[in-house]
């Protein structure tokens, strides 16, 4: 890693090779990046504790859990009430995730359900909260594009003089 703040070539590449094979260890990872095992055990610690790799848990598809109805909530709160609706919003299973905005609405929420009436009682719930003045919801009818990271990281990545024996794809 050539800062804090960028990734170089070896770094995606181990971020790439862990998305096509989530468990497969060390040792199998320095053999597709071509680099030793401490160098791969050095990497995948430090962008750990810079936060790059955030968690080591497999990712779900809800819909395929069984809760196939996901919508978009947009929430405006009551000023300096973000404590309280973080705490509320917090209580209800059904809220995936939760980012503050700029814009018309203060929070962007991400919900998902097992039905449409499942639906209904959660966004009545949000509604629920003392802290929210007004919400809006939209409905997901389909993914275009699902979460990805790698095209924006692989897009920066610098190359560097560390890990000789590391060549690029």
């Amino acid at each position: 890693m050539t800062d804090d703040a960028t990734l170089d070539a070896l770094d995606v590449a181990l971020l790439h090779a862990l998305r096509e094979h989530p468990r497969v260890g060390d040792l199998e990872l320095s053999r597709v990046t071509k680099v030793a095992r401490a160098t791969v055990q050095s990497r995948l610690r430090r962008l750990g504790e810079r936060g790059v790799i955030t968690d080591w848990a497999p990712p779900v598809d809800v819909a395929a859990a069984g809760f196939p109805v996901q919508a978009y909530v947009t929430l405006e709160i009551s000023q300096g009430a973000l404590d309280q609706v973080t705490a509320d919003l917090g209580a209800i299973p059904e809220v995936l995730e939760a980012h503050v905005t700029t814009g018309a609405y203060d929070v962007l929420c991400r919900v998902a359900a097992e039905s449409h009436a499942q639906l209904q009682d959660v966004l009545v719930r949000i509604d629920q909260s003392a802290t929210v003045v007004r919400s809006m919801s939209v409905v997901v009818l389909s993914e275009l594009i699902g979460p990805r990271t790698l095209p924006l990281l692989e897009s920066r990545a610098r190359s560097t003089g560390r890990a000789p024996a590391y060549r690029e794809r």
